[in-house]
């Protein structure tokens, strides 16, 4: 073929399956261009989408967008006249590699700038792979728009009865486009809007960053399971990487409804990442691995060694929780998964995770036997197995052997902070070894607490530079001291003591800055426990601890909106992390949410609260029943402080103020400064403003300040009209503005703006 109307052919510059692009010359006006032709033009459905890829392309007049010049006919076969564009497509720079993150971006912005386009003038592309993004030296541009069908906007798209015009040229049970970039709704032939092709922009830059799609299995069947129901595996490497991987992962939502609404949106976000100052190094992404250690079965009960079940996999848990391409989950989820026969499916879903350490322990007089398998969830593979025996006076052998057989078996890469972290924590004695673990598996009542911290302590006779032990021992002072009812001020010193002790031997211990963080915003310093967790989020930190404190930390200091983002940030890399959401949804008003986020072992009664601001006073006390029922059965006392506070708030509930105001009395030194603003508001419902506003004054002295939620709360109406509680209105004020300048100038905080008031 030397002709094609008036456009003399020069070379074929590339084929698929719908027709043949040629280079060409425009003869009239003298210039270069590109010819794509129909390879079968009698058949009806190919020639009428290709007539519709020439109405998309003409619709759109943009820079990003491959434009069109001219629509023929040639022997009977139409053809389209495109600009020839010079450069490479995307999927043959994907060829040679990952992409730097600000070359990814940059690509990305173009992109959606593009797609923002032609939905704005009704079109979805329905298309979006790497091979229909070309690169030039000047811009990139959108190709292909074969598949481009007219559509409504989010929210009217799939009511039927409103749509008008061309119906989708569609077979039925046949599925168009390419499965790794294809949305849900496109595989499960649902109706499709512009979040369809946001889905595709989100793979695509999660393939520019890490050098694979995020969907990429080696079967159909196995393909389509991942995109319909599969996370994506986590990226990290650098917080401007750990703040990409959350807009990604908000894009690549399963439900549309949970993505960005539009290009735009998505665009704007990625804008803020450009702002970064690691984004202008050539930072590189790995996927995160998320593995789980199971409870070792026990092969002989031996009261002596039994405890090793649930102490090693907590050693091995809390030594990798620093390792930023691995989330470890926590060895409560793994306390959920003990049992004899292990179900890797339901494990895969639960705990979403990717690989399981399972193992045995036998003790033969004075050794310790322990048998381990690592295993690809859920498709049961074994990575390996190792047997390996320690003596019974040197359990950090075995702890030691494990984790960096982990580490080694799944290629981690490792910096050299984290190479350090994991050789850094030698115990000196195999016992200060055992009495740590032996700490460790200490339950959650004030009773164990008291055992965990004298255990502790012999750890740290036997070895005073143990950091981990300090640390350790650091939480359990903080909970003794928040919890108990006893000297609060001298058990919070105990724990800062204990806490600068682990951090001055071991800087990088990440559970310390945790525990300290916990510490801080507990003992009126919420700014300063934000700004050391958003230190951690700032060195590309995927340890979803880190954002679940700071739910707790920017709540208090007011900043409601981060607060959410930060648990929408720990249930992305965890889903099934406790954090205090509840109470920072409940104070926004999102109810819905509120309830959703409860958990249910933890909550002293945030459920009964969300449900009197809902109107259901009757859910209301059936919570606090329900919380009572299971105190009691776990062994706590009618008279104990936590019984005492219950019944406290369920005479507030009922307005039984003579009741509610002898139980405040019994109870009325909360160690807590959020604690203290609600023993305010139940005065304040009761009627009681004196009480009131001195609870008022020093829950926002002690270092709760959520202005917002001081300004919204209807059980403090009756104060409004009070000048000292103006008075402590504009204070908590103040100090929220402060707190939002600390937390929007810390490099850290971009991970969680982005997306965070959408």
């Amino acid at each position: 073929m030397e002709q094609i109307g008036p456009y003399r052919i020069v070379r074929k510059i590339g084929e698929g399956g719908m027709g043949v692009v040629y280079a060409a010359h425009d003869e009239r006006l003298g210039r270069s261009v590109a010819i794509k032709t129909i390879r079968d033009s009698t058949d009806a459905l190919s020639r009428e989408r290709f007539l519709r890829e020439a109405r998309a392309a003409a619709g759109v007049n943009h820079p990003n967008v491959c434009q069109l010049f001219d629509i023929g006919d040639h022997a009977g076969s139409p053809f389209l006249v495109m600009e020839l564009l010079e450069g490479e497509a995307l999927a043959d720079r994907l060829s040679r590699g990952a992409l730097p993150l600000r070359e990814a971006v940059q690509i990305e912005l173009s992109i959606l700038t593009a797609l923002d386009a032609l939905h704005s003038r009704g079109f979805v592309h329905r298309d979006l792979k790497p091979s229909n993004v070309f690169l030039t030296k000047h811009a990139v541009k959108l190709l292909d728009f074969g598949l481009a069908r007219e559509t409504l906007p989010p929210g009217l798209a799939h009511d039927a009865t409103t749509v008008a015009g061309p119906k989708p040229i569609t077979v039925s049970g046949m599925i168009l486009g390419t499965p790794k970039y294809m949305a849900p709704e496109q595989l499960l032939a649902a109706p499709v809007d512009g979040r369809t092709d946001l889905f595709a922009a989100g793979s695509i830059l999660y393939e520019m960053i890490s050098g694979s799609p995020p969907f990429n299995e080696d079967s159909p069947m196995k393909l389509f399971h991942a995109v319909v129901y599969e996370n994506a595996p986590n990226l990290a490497g650098s917080a401007s990487i750990t703040a990409v991987n959350r807009i990604i992962h908000r894009a690549l939502a399963k439900r549309a409804d949970d993505r960005y609404q539009s290009a735009s949106a998505m665009a704007q976000d990625l804008r803020e990442i450009m702002l970064m100052s690691d984004t202008s190094a050539s930072v590189s992404a790995t996927r995160v691995t998320r593995l789980i250690v199971l409870p070792f079965r026990i092969l002989r009960s031996d009261p002596e060694t039994d405890f090793l079940a649930y102490a090693v996999p907590e050693a091995i848990t809390t030594s990798l929780a620093s390792v930023r391409s691995m989330i470890v989950r926590s060895s409560i989820a793994g306390a959920r998964f003990a049992a004899e026969s292990l179900d890797l499916k339901k494990l895969a879903e639960e705990a979403d995770v990717d690989v399981a350490l399972t193992g045995t322990i036998l003790r033969a007089g004075d050794q310790i036997r322990a048998t381990t398998q690592l295993v690809e969830v859920p498709g049961g593979t074994m990575l390996w197995s190792l047997t390996s025996q320690s003596a019974l006076a040197d359990l950090f052998d075995l702890q030691d052997k494990l984790t960096q057989r982990i580490v080694e078996s799944l290629q981690i890469p490792l910096t050299d902070r984290e190479a350090r972290v994991l050789k850094h924590d030698v115990p000196a004695t195999p016992h200060a070894h055992e009495f740590f673990l032996r700490a460790t598996q200490q339950g959650e009542s004030p009773e164990s607490w008291a055992i965990a911290r004298d255990l502790y302590l012999r750890a740290l006779d036997e070895d005073p530079r143990y950091a981990p032990a300090w640390a350790r021992l650091a939480r359990i002072y903080l909970l003794i001291g928040k919890f108990t009812g006893g000297d609060a001020a001298s058990n919070y010193s105990q724990s800062e003591a204990a806490i600068k002790r682990a951090l001055d031997l071991n800087p990088d211990l990440t559970i310390a800055h945790n525990i300290y963080a916990s510490l801080e915003v507990t003992t009126g310093r919420a700014k300063e426990s934000v700004l050391r967790l958003l230190d951690a989020v700032a060195r590309g930190t995927n340890d979803p601890g880190v954002f679940a404190g700071l739910v707790t930390s920017l709540r208090y200091c007011g900043l409601l909106d981060a607060s959410a983002a930060a648990h929408e940030q720990a249930r992305q890399l965890d889903p099934n992390i406790s954090t205090s959401a509840a109470h920072t949804y409940w104070m926004m008003g999102r109810f819905q949410d509120a309830i959703a986020t409860v958990d249910p072992d933890r909550d002293l009664g945030d459920a009964a609260f969300i449900f009197e601001a809902m109107g259901d006073l009757k859910s209301a006390l059936a919570v606090f029943d329900d919380r009572k029922r299971r105190l009691l059965a776990a062994g706590a006392r009618p008279d104990s402080s936590v019984f005492t506070i219950l019944e406290w708030f369920v005479s507030a509930l009922e307005y039984r103020k003579d009741e509610a105001l002898r139980l405040y009395r019994l109870h009325k030194d909360f160690p807590d400064p959020e604690g203290k603003y609600y023993s305010a508001r139940s005065m304040a419902r009761l009627g009681e403003i004196e009480l009131a506003i001195t609870e008022l004054d020093k829950a926002e002295r002690g270092g709760f300040f959520c202005y917002p939620f001081f300004v919204r709360d209807a059980w403090v109406d009756p104060l409004r009209n009070d000048p000292r509680f103006i008075e402590i209105l504009r204070r908590a004020e103040s100090r929220m503005h402060d707190a939002q300048r600390a937390f929007e100038s810390h490099p850290g905080s971009r991970v969680l703006n982005v997306g965070a008031r959408r």
